[in-house]
């Protein structure tokens, strides 16, 4: 399978997947959607920041998911995992506060990621507020 991940372009993250600094890609959801049951060892992540082109890949190592998350969980989540999220230590008041009232988390660990050349893709049916996208093949959505 395939997905498209969107993120943030403030955060500055995509660069931080390229060089090896981000190895996990965190989703944080109030209910199971999007990414929840659907990555798998071997999948390909796209990345993309919003309104922009796709540029990065990378391959799935392996995903962790965790459900009924109380505060107290997430905390454990976010010092064990954050660092390799890309969430520097002075970043994790943010992220309690960002994950706050979560239920589900995805952990989608990344394994050799590389710049791809950029393309653009029609989220069309997807939900214009979506920012995990699943699909059989990126060639279905790709402009």
């Amino acid at each position: 399978m395939h997905h498209v991940a969107i993120m943030k372009k403030q955060w500055k993250l995509l660069e931080k997947i390229v060089l090896g600094k981000k190895t996990i890609e965190s989703r944080w959801y109030k209910r199971r959607c999007e990414a929840w049951g659907k990555v798998r060892s071997g999948d390909t992540v796209f990345f993309k920041n919003s309104g922009e082109p796709i540029t990065v890949r990378a391959r799935v190592q392996k995903v962790i998911e965790f459900s009924d998350l109380t505060f107290s969980g997430m905390k454990k989540i976010l010092k064990k995992y954050g660092g390799h999220d890309g969430i520097g230590s002075d970043d994790l008041n943010y992220f309690y506060h960002w994950v706050k009232g979560k239920k589900y988390c995805v952990l989608v660990f990344l394994q050799n990621p590389r710049r791809v050349q950029p393309f653009h893709i029609n989220k069309k049916g997807f939900g214009s507020a979506r920012a995990w996208l699943t699909m059989c093949n990126i060639n279905a959505i790709r402009i």
